[in-house]
């Protein structure tokens, strides 16, 4: 099979899962449309038509713990630009969480985020910019003990974030060689 045989196969699930995806879409927008002259102009929205708003737990797990890894991956694979790109979806992942949650337990997220977590942020912005391995482990070091010292204060102390292993699930190459 050719590399050119390959690629086309690996992307046939994505293009087939795209149709899918727009023509669901199309559907919905159908319906509502349809509901929404059904109704008539001067109908009220119903008071169940609010926004999901992700927990706490929700966004930690599903946007910064795979940011968080990402990006120990990336420095330790020596991807500076990934590393780079990783530490600024962290940071705004981060913002985003405070901005959603702005308290829990009577404590401003957005400052706590900040206070815990600014240092270690710097110092690890420099340590990729200087492509430097043993600065980027002390950074990346300082960041999870700011992580855990976050969930011991908001009474999460059972949730305990470590340095990855290589036994991640991720599928994403961090390395700056791509892969055959």
């Amino acid at each position: 099979m050719t590399r050119m045989e390959t690629a086309s196969r690996r992307r046939r699930p994505i293009a087939i899962a795209a149709i899918a995806i727009g023509a669901a879409a199309s559907l919905a927008a159908g319906l509502a449309g349809s509901r929404s002259v059904a109704a008539g102009p001067e109908a009220a929205p119903s008071s169940q038509t609010t926004g999901y708003l992700p927990s706490i737990s929700d966004l930690m797990i599903a946007t910064i713990q795979p940011r968080h890894e990402r990006l120990w991956w990336a420095g330790q694979d020596g991807n500076w630009e990934f590393a780079s790109y990783e530490l600024g979806n962290l940071q705004g992942a981060f913002n985003r969480l405070g901005h959603a949650h702005p308290t829990e337990h009577d404590i401003s997220l957005p400052e706590m985020i900040a206070s815990v977590a600014g240092q270690p942020f710097n110092e690890l912005k420099s340590a990729i910019q200087a492509k430097d391995v043993t600065a980027f482990t002390k950074a990346y070091a300082d960041l999870t003990d700011a992580c855990n010292s976050c969930h011991q204060a908001l009474n999460h102390g059972v949730v305990e974030i470590s340095v990855p292993r290589r036994t991640s699930a991720s599928d994403l190459n961090t390395s700056s060689t791509p892969r055959n």
